[in-house]
């Protein structure tokens, strides 16, 4: 009965896997075109001010879009090897959320400033 049942477990973790990748393709085509219709800030410009701001290395990036706001979910290594979640307001560039670490940005108040000088 197992060897009657593993090609269709593997079929369907195969399966899975690409809706996955799907998904991924998917935040890619919508934050290309958020960006066309000039709704959110560049990505480049947005990791760079993140990285600056809590002095660490992206490891994953999302695209997604909350209650009708885009947000791009950065995780995070810091030099001292914590991880981090940060989200943030892909329009503005403001830091919304802050998650894991030590307790936040290296600097309190960074955060309500994350957004000016782009």
């Amino acid at each position: 009965m197992i060897r009657f049942l593993a090609p269709f477990v593997l079929a369907f973790g195969l399966a899975q896997s690409a809706n996955a990748d799907t998904a991924h393709e998917h935040d890619h085509d919508a934050a290309h075109e958020a960006l066309l219709r000039a709704e959110v800030l560049p990505l480049a410009q947005v990791l760079a001010q993140v990285e600056a701001q809590f002095a660490a290395r992206l490891i994953e990036v999302e695209f997604e879009q909350k209650a009708g706001q885009y947000i791009y979910d950065f995780e995070l290594i810091t030099v001292d090897g914590q991880i981090i979640e940060v989200e943030v307001d892909a329009a503005t560039g403001q830091v919304l959320k802050v998650e894991g670490g030590a307790g936040g940005p290296p600097v309190e108040g960074d955060a309500a400033h994350a957004g000016s000088g782009g």
